[in-house]
Parts: structure tokens; sequence; C-alpha cells
């Protein structure tokens, strides 16, 4: 698992940080050729960027995709339990499996149309508009995406069956810093 959970983060950080340059250099690319600098602004003009706002699209849809799963495994994914949290410990349990399970099927059965779509749409010439990509590899994120958090929802219901507990993410915790200083009873 801790592969697979290392390969998931190091997905997700790349997509990130490689949208963000591409968006940098795009944007850069833009202002700096309207600089009046003899040679440069003739050289910037003649590059080509238009590819960029389609390349980080599909890269912020990918992460997205397997961000979610990685919200489900880490606890930090949206969930509505204010009610479930009313109940006594026994119904407040049966409903956790429930939505977990809910979960799970839901995603299943979106990564499997997903995959279904995939497939009839690789049957195609269907390309980008801009960087002339096959459409079906970018559509890969779907099937691709819903199943790892179908796995993911699959994961924490057997963790919370065998434990009762559910992952949850401390919103004020950074990692590296020293607990003496992250800990606010020790604040100044």
């Amino acid at each position: 698992m801790k592969i697979l959970d290392r390969l998931e983060e190091w997905i997700i950080g790349s997509l990130m940080a490689g949208a963000t340059l591409i968006i940098f250099i795009a944007v850069a690319h833009r202002y700096m050729s309207g600089l009046a600098i003899p040679g440069v602004q003739d050289w910037l003009i003649a590059q080509n960027t238009s590819w960029a706002q389609e390349l980080s699209t599909f890269m912020f849809v990918w992460m997205a995709k397997f961000g979610a799963a990685y919200g489900v495994r880490t606890g930090i994914h949206v969930g509505v339990d204010v009610l479930v949290n009313r109940l006594s410990e026994r119904w407040r349990n049966k409903m956790v499996v429930l939505a977990l399970l809910a979960g799970a099927l839901f995603t299943g059965i979106i990564g499997t149309l997903g995959a279904s779509f995939v497939w009839r749409m690789a049957g195609t010439d269907q390309t980008s508009s801009d960087m002339e990509v096959p459409m079906w590899i970018v559509y890969m994120a779907l099937p691709l995406g819903s199943w790892l958090m179908c796995f993911r929802f699959l994961q924490v219901v057997w963790h919370f069956l065998r434990t009762g507990t559910l992952p949850r993410h401390d919103h004020a915790y950074v990692e590296g810093l020293d607990e003496e200083i992250h800990d606010p009873r020790n604040a100044p």
C-alpha cells in the first residue's frame, strides 16, 4: 500500500507543480512579448504557447480525480456527517459503513461507465484542439481516478470495521514543524 500511497502523492504533486509552471511560463510569455526589447520581443512572439492552457486544464482534471481518492484515504474529502454524528454509536457505525459503501458503489459505477466511454473514444480519431492529443488519453482520468477512489472507499470501510476509526486530518498540523510550536497551548 505504501507504494500506491506514494505514487498517488507523487502524481498529484507532479501534476500540480507542472501545471503551475506551465501557467507561469504562458503568463510571463504573454506579458513579456509586449516589452520593446529588440530581438527578445521578436523571439518571444515567435514562441507558440497556445497549448499551455489546454495542457494545464488536462493536468488539473487528472489532479482532481487522483486528489479526490487521496482525500478519501486521508480523511480530507468533503463529507456531510452532522446528522450521522447525532446518532447513537450503534446506528452511527451502521450509517458510516453504509455511506462508505455507497461511495464505493457510486465511484465504481462511474469508473466502469468511464472505461466504456474511453473504450469507445479510443475507436475514434478525436483529438484535442491545441495539442492534438487523442482524447481517450485525456478521458482516462475518469475511470482510473474513479476506480482508485472506489478502492480507497473500500480501504476505509475495511479499516473502520477493524478499528472503528475513520481517517482524520488535523488541519492545524504542518509536517516538519516542531510539536511544541504546533501545540496551541504552547503559543506565546
